[in-house]
């Protein structure tokens, strides 16, 4: 079982996760749709008939993001970091962790492109789970300064990731 939805998350990792930012608009929460995704699938592989594997999958992602989308959740407007929400290890299956582990490394890797100071910013912050009151403190900035600064990081992961999405 394992191995069939390692097969999956590699063979349609990217697909299910373009599925979930196409309706979400917001690679964090595609992120975690995507995630929640697989791990449904996991929780289901035995209900499921091996038919059209791709089907199914996007299926349940476009479920999860319908419901996501209607949650009261969404609605509501958090403050401060959880604005932006953090990359640290959720401890969960290893089918979890290694998608976690590929979108950490795509962001990442997109925060690498961004110029100065918003670099830095984004790395530690969404990479290494800094807040912002940390980073402000670190680089002597007021917090508010610094909230924007990874605001701005943030839109400018945006527009990189619709970049690469549609390249």
């Amino acid at each position: 079982m394992r191995e069939q939805i390692e097969t999956y998350i590699a063979s349609y990792g990217k697909l299910i996760f373009s599925l979930c930012y196409a309706m979400t608009r917001d690679y964090f929460d595609a992120e975690d749709l995507a995630q929640d995704t697989f791990v449904s699938a996991y929780r289901h592989l035995d209900a499921f008939d091996g038919e059209n594997a791709k089907a199914w999958l996007t299926r349940i992602a476009a479920n999860k993001c319908r419901d996501y989308l209607k949650s009261a959740e969404r609605r509501s407007i958090p403050a401060g970091d959880e604005t932006l929400g953090s990359f640290a290890a959720s401890g969960g299956s290893p089918e979890e962790t290694l998608t976690e582990h590929a979108c950490s490394e795509q962001l990442f890797s997109l925060c690498t492109r961004l110029k100065e100071p918003y670099k830095t910013a984004a790395i530690r912050h969404f990479t290494q789970g800094e807040s912002v009151s940390e980073l402000a403190l670190r680089e002597g900035l007021n917090a508010k300064t610094m909230y924007t600064r990874i605001d701005r990081a943030r839109q400018m992961l945006r527009e990189l990731w619709r970049e690469e999405t549609h390249a």
